[in-house]
């Protein structure tokens, strides 16, 4: 199968790295082209001068852009020149609408989509650990599951299109909860007077241990910020979780409260920083 990456940004270079190491990936978009060429020259591929020109000349599509808009427009283009019986999938986070809509686009050129949001930061990502939520058709996805396997380590059919974004959503209302739980209790710890670096570990073993305390916890009582997942991103991706859970009548207390406190942290220009940047509101 010869696969094409559209989209080379923080999570796309890795993903991107590991599908070329594994000698499945043939082509490259990124609308900054140098970025792309750059790629290509390092991993010996093709870098495309449009997402028509690259959609051309493979029958597997992996799309990794950051907002809905981005999607849409990315599948227009490539509806212009892909090869019936190609396959797209979606490795963005966008609102299920979005994903159905791609669909629709795509299966009027007879080529098939997947939604499969990932989960696991720029780690996963250059790692290829990624966790990956799949909506579409199953016998679609059996199809693209040795390139899919080269940047995710759990690959989860979900049910029809748009469930792998609502499965998303679910994990990104989670990961709020996460961030507001352990930047304030470390925040309280480090109040405390306590030595935080032995405070980690040792909560890292116990009932409250979890992924981001183990990877974030050391950097942000440190004061270090670097993005892993961005918060102006997380943000964005509230917002679409906050609309989902509006048209199902879901509470969204805790969705809320961190949607406020990343716009503070955005309007004082902390918007490219990781997440756990609202460690610095819990401090005050």
């Amino acid at each position: 199968m010869k696969a094409g990456m559209i989209g080379i940004g923080a999570m796309g270079l890795g993903i991107a790295n590991n599908i070329a190491q594994a000698g499945l990936l043939e082509i490259v978009f990124n609308r900054t082209k140098n970025k792309a060429d750059m790629l290509a020259a390092e991993l010996n591929l093709k870098s495309a001068d449009s997402p028509q020109q690259l959609a051309e000349q493979v029958n597997l599509v992996l799309i990794c852009v950051s907002a809905d808009e981005d999607v849409l427009q990315m599948v227009t283009a490539i509806a212009e020149t892909i090869n019936p019986g190609s396959i797209v999938v979606d490795l963005s986070t966008i609102s299920g609408e979005t994903a159905i809509k791609a669909a629709t686009i795509l299966s009027e050129k007879q080529v098939y989509f997947l939604d499969a949001p990932v989960s696991g930061g720029v780690e996963g990502a250059k790692n290829g650990t990624l966790a990956m939520m799949v909506g579409g058709d199953e016998i679609v996805l059996e199809k693209v599951r040795p390139v899919l396997q080269a940047l995710a380590g759990r690959i989860v059919y979900m049910g029809r299109t748009s469930s792998g974004q609502a499965t998303k959503a679910v994990n990104q209302i989670m990961a709020a909860g996460i961030n507001q739980a352990v930047t304030e209790a470390l925040a309280f710890g480090q109040a405390q007077g306590l030595a935080m670096d032995k405070v980690i570990d040792v909560i890292s073993g116990g009932a409250a241990g979890n992924w981001f305390l183990q990877h974030r916890g050391t950097t942000m009582t440190e004061g270090t910020f670097e993005p892993g997942f961005k918060l102006a991103l997380h943000h964005k991706d509230l917002k679409i979780c906050k609309t989902m859970s509006q048209k199902v009548k879901v509470s969204t207390a805790l969705v809320d409260k961190t949607l406020a406190d990343y716009e503070k942290l955005m309007e004082l220009g902390f918007g490219d920083e990781d997440i756990s940047a609202l460690y610095r509101l819990k401090q005050n």
